[in-house]
């Protein structure tokens, strides 16, 4: 399993202000489903923030997504752990099949795939 890349999820009711903020920094929307908005850089765009009201379809909404390359390994992986799921892994309707954990600091990881 390889991790592809890792975002911080910033939630916050203020999308629009954000936008503005990191664009100062060079970060250009690349994503906005009105719920999450993904900043990226164009010079190089796996340097990424998402900005999150709240998640669609989970109970919590996550601080960091982790993309890797098999998000099914991933999860048998911290199953086996014993790691505490808070969102189980399912297919999402935006492209993605993911599942939450929480790290043992009690920071709630996004896994995901892009299908």
């Amino acid at each position: 399993m390889a991790v592809r890349r890792v975002v911080p999820n910033i939630q916050s009711g203020a999308a629009q202000e954000s936008r503005e903020f990191y664009g100062l920094l060079g970060f250009e929307e690349v994503m906005n489903h009105g719920w999450i908005m993904t900043l990226a850089s164009p010079s190089s765009p796996a340097a990424q923030i998402n900005v999150m009201t709240s998640d669609k379809t989970a109970p919590v909404a996550p601080d960091m997504s982790i993309e890797v390359d098999d998000v099914d390994a991933a999860y048998a992986v911290m199953r086996a752990s014993g790691a505490e799921i808070i969102h189980p892994l399912q297919d999402e309707e935006w492209g993605v099949r993911r599942f939450f954990v929480r790290d043992p600091s009690g920071r709630v990881v996004n896994v995901l795939s892009h299908r």
